[in-house]
């Protein structure tokens, strides 16, 4: 389990975990799980066409992540973001549809692209997903307060300055960058748990934005080894378990804290102090 090939699936499920623990604390706060899951599930359209004309599908991935983040962002300007964001995953999935029609030669790698293969991972698939984990972190830490503000207050940005379409376009810029490190090598699905289950499952415990963060790395990265781990003992997919895992994680984190306010009032009950419902 721990030898061969092996050690490269431990390697990147590691570094991709960090990283959709990271990203996807903002993506939580700022409720943006709808185009956490639209821009790796459309991205695979630029994959299916970068096999169709013979270049890199990481390229492809790439170019369609960022195009699919900013005709999200700008659609949201003046709309509805929601809207803006299904506009945005119907075109990049009609695109996809078009492309594979023309070739059936690359289903398996599209298949690929969608579940991931994480339990075949070559070396040649590292660097290119450290550095792009890099990138991403890197620009999380540059603009964390502005973003931090952004997301939980923005009325308060917005009077301190902070543009928060602004904030908005890099930050989907980052969730682009995200999707096209994570995608050929976990695939949408696996990506879209680990950005969701672990930073909700976080956010349920603790209120403190950095303990959140980096009790959603921990969770993200538990959830990933243990999946890793029973993907192969048992021999069924890893999706299925990061799925499971991170969803029973999340449950645990609502479980917690709907005890941790009973408790408190029925502390405030035997102080004396009034119970305001919140």
């Amino acid at each position: 389990m721990f030898s061969g090939f092996m050690v490269n699936t431990w390697t990147v499920a590691t570094i991709v975990a960090a990283v959709a623990g990271v990203v996807g604390f903002f993506v939580v706060l700022r409720g943006s799980a709808f185009v956490a899951d639209a821009l790796p599930t459309g991205a695979f359209a630029g994959a299916a066409g970068a096999s169709l004309i013979g270049v890199s599908t990481l390229l492809g991935l790439g170019v369609f992540s960022l195009i699919g983040a900013l005709t999200i962002g700008l659609l949201g300007r003046r709309g509805r973001h929601d809207v803006a964001t299904a506009l945005t995953l119907v075109v990049m999935l009609g695109i996809g549809a078009l492309f594979l029609s023309f070739s059936v030669e690359y289903a398996p790698e599209i298949y690929s692209l969608l579940f991931g293969e994480v339990l075949g991972i070559s070396a040649n698939d590292v660097a290119p997903v450290a550095a792009l984990a890099a990138v991403c972190v890197a620009a999380i830490v540059v603009m964390f307060r502005p973003l931090l503000l952004a997301s939980a207050t923005p009325e308060a940005a917005e009077a301190r300055g902070i543009r928060g379409h602004r904030i908005e376009i890099a930050f989907l810029v980052v969730i682009a960058l995200t999707t096209s490190m994570a995608l050929p090598v976990v695939g949408a699905l696996l990506i879209f748990s680990l950005m969701i289950g672990p930073p909700a499952a976080a956010r349920s415990v603790t209120d403190s934005p950095y303990l959140a963060i980096a009790l959603s790395v921990v969770i993200a990265m538990a959830t990933v080894w243990a999946a890793i781990a029973a993907s192969y003992t048992s021999n069924w997919p890893v999706g299925f378990f990061v799925g499971v895992i991170a969803a029973a994680c999340y449950a645990a984190g609502r479980a917690w804290a709907a005890w941790r306010g009973t408790v408190n009032w029925g502390h405030k009950r035997q102080s004396g102090a009034p119970a305001v419902a919140c």
